[in-house]
């Protein structure tokens, strides 16, 4: 497997940045909230609460810098709690990507860059592996691949509303990306929102298909013990009041709902996801709707609060979605409170 460095991939991001203009074009009004831009969405629903930024964060939406967690740390959400992950290996990318493909030639082609996929996988691959929940804020479009013409912040982090959406890992390639985590990863996904914004041969240099890892933050239903394998589970969250701060794990109603509780299954276990993707809710379309999300009309508009491709069951034994194992132990500790 090709080891696609975690840290230098600056080129790959820039090169990306170049096609901002067709996206624009493209996207059909897709609003950019690129840092400092100071004019108004087209977000017609305001909340029911005031929303308040996590205290990760500044009014520049830039985050305390002491809270990116490289190394061999990253954080994940563990029943409620905010937990430490210790890497201990590098991931692994198998069976090969192109094993879960539809397109062959796209495949091989993506494979020439990053052996890693989201779009189908084996569990059973790694021996003993348990399950981790991969939470990518999907609400924040194009901003989750961490480039600030799209809207994200100089770290890497994903923006909503203007507002910085802190992840307990940023997009591959950027200051917060997390270690031992692909830079680029491919998905057939990835190639039907290209599509839909009429882009046919990838984003520039890159293969169609291939992008960076999108910033996100991490759920598992296991804690203590020696360092295990996890299969990756990617979950896209529509639903931007249930996403819940990285660092606090706290969730704040971003746009109006139709819920009791908007903010009740705030993603930080389980049970909550098991709830979320069979909860319908209002904030999907106020929230990807009014800022025609290419990622959110690219899936026809999900009306549940989150959408696992591939998965109907939130469990110890779910099938995984992605062919990447990541090798950590998980400690009853707050790595942004030591």
């Amino acid at each position: 497997m090709e080891n696609v460095s975690r840290r230098h991939a600056v080129s790959t991001i820039v090169v990306v940045g170049i096609l901002v203009a067709v996206i624009v074009v493209a996207a059909g009004g897709y609003y950019l909230l690129a840092p400092g831009n100071t004019g108004t969405t087209s977000q017609s629903t305001t909340p029911t609460s005031t929303h308040t930024t996590s205290s990760a964060t500044t009014s520049n939406n830039l985050v305390d810098i002491s809270l990116i967690l490289n190394g061999t740390t990253s954080a994940g959400f563990y029943d409620n709690q905010v937990v430490s992950f210790l890497y201990t290996q590098d991931f692994t990318c198998t069976p090969a990507l192109s094993n879960f493909a539809q397109n062959q030639t796209e495949a091989n082609l993506a494979a020439a860059r990053t052996a890693c996929e989201v779009g189908g996988g084996n569990r059973t691959a790694v021996a003993n592996a348990a399950p981790v929940f991969i939470l990518v804020p999907a609400f924040a479009g194009l901003s989750i691949f961490g480039v600030q013409d799209l809207g994200a912040t100089s770290q890497g982090y994903p923006t909503f509303n203007n507002h910085l959406v802190f992840t307990q890992c940023g997009a591959g390639g950027t200051k917060s990306a997390c270690s031992d985590h692909p830079t680029l990863i491919y998905s057939p996904y990835f190639t039907a929102v290209e599509q839909h914004l009429g882009i046919k041969t990838g984003y520039g240099g890159l293969p169609e298909g291939v992008l960076p890892t999108p910033a996100h933050d991490h759920v598992v239903n296991y804690a203590g013990g020696p360092s295990i394998p996890w299969d990756v589970i990617t979950v896209l969250v529509f639903d931007p009041n249930i996403m819940p701060d990285g660092a606090t794990g706290e969730c704040h109603q971003w746009v109006n709902s139709n819920l009791t509780s908007a903010t009740g299954n705030c993603l930080t276990s389980f049970d909550a996801l098991t709830a979320a993707m069979t909860t319908n809710s209002a904030a999907n379309a106020a929230a990807n709707s009014t800022q025609s999300n290419p990622i959110y009309t690219t899936l026809g508009g999900p009306s549940a609060q989150i959408l696992i491709p591939g998965v109907t069951i939130v469990s110890d034994t779910s099938p995984t979605n992605t062919n990447l194992f990541l090798y950590f132990s998980v400690a009853n500790s707050d790595p942004y409170n030591p």
